[in-house]
């Protein structure tokens, strides 16, 4: 299976074209920003399926990450999906951005419960906490610093993400064991692609988690 993902939920306009059946990336770009991601996507969906041969219609799946994560950027992103799945009459599925946050844990096969924040600002994060094996601790949620902590319960636990550092030193302030691995700006664009080729296009809809109202009326 050959699959697109795309990935504009966070700090980064970034996509790739992974083949599974060579486990090789084809192409892939990822360009940091905080803004821009509708200028920028377009064009550097281009550049990376140009990249492979077979160009749009050699995919066989689109994957997007739909949230949590800015408003405009989800929308940029999963309408770009969307478009190009009914283009290439391939199925489009939607990952979430905590998970492919957590999933570098997961790889690293700690012992430690898995924690991925994204800073939600004043205070809070998007946060989802998962024990060995993927069982849920903490289901995806906007929640302040110590609520976070309290979710995590006795820990150990090893934090990724842009968020981390906030929840860390709540847990520390607790007693809590707790280790910051990486503070990325936004998901690894390859683990997007992974966790794409493994979700179920019937239940993986590509549909936004926004986990909060807008801040704009």
């Amino acid at each position: 299976m050959r699959i697109l993902a795309i990935d504009t939920a966070l700090g980064a306009c970034a996509a790739c074209v992974l083949d599974e059946a060579h486990d090789s990336l084809l192409g892939v770009e990822t360009m940091p920003m905080e803004r821009g991601h509708a200028e920028a996507l377009v064009p550097l969906i281009g550049r990376v399926v140009r990249a492979g041969e077979g160009g749009f219609a050699g995919l066989d799946r689109v994957a997007v990450t739909i949230g949590p994560g800015s408003f405009t950027g989800l929308r940029v992103g999963i309408a770009a999906a969307r478009a190009i799945g009914l283009a290439a009459r391939v199925p489009v599925v939607g990952v979430t951005t905590l998970s492919a946050l957590l999933a570098v844990l997961m790889a690293a096969n700690t012992r430690r419960l898995m924690a991925a924040a994204i800073d939600a600002r004043h205070g809070a994060v998007f946060f989802q906490a998962v024990a060995r094996g993927g069982v849920t601790v903490a289901g995806p949620a906007l929640l302040t610093g110590r609520e976070a902590v309290r979710a995590i319960g006795a820990g150990p636990v090893a934090l990724i993400g842009s968020g981390a550092p906030l929840v860390a030193a709540e847990a520390r302030v607790l007693g809590l064991d707790a280790v910051v691995v990486d503070t990325p700006a936004a998901p690894d664009i390859a683990l997007v692609a992974r966790l794409g080729l493994s979700a179920d296009p019937a239940g993986a809809l590509p549909k936004p988690l926004y986990l909060r109202a807008p801040d704009a009326k």
